[in-house]
């Protein structure tokens, strides 16, 4: 469960997204955020249950940056 208050959206909503980074990995492309999304710095997903997203065009990308 999300302990962050709003709470992320959940990994079935599709603003998904906007859930935070919990770990940021650039330099093999990817990171993890808080709903348990795999997103890769294409913009296709991961999801829990396996199913994949494919990239699409991001309408306000950030720039991961690695803590």
């Amino acid at each position: 469960m999300c302990p962050h208050r709003p709470p992320c959206p959940p990994a079935d909503r599709p603003d998904r997204e906007a859930a935070h980074t919990i770990a940021c990995h650039p330099e093999q492309g990817w990171s993890l955020l808080c709903n348990g999304v795999v997103l890769f710095d294409d913009t296709g997903q991961l999801l829990p249950d396996g199913r994949i997203v494919a990239p699409h065009p991001a309408a306000h990308h950030q720039p991961l940056i690695a803590a």
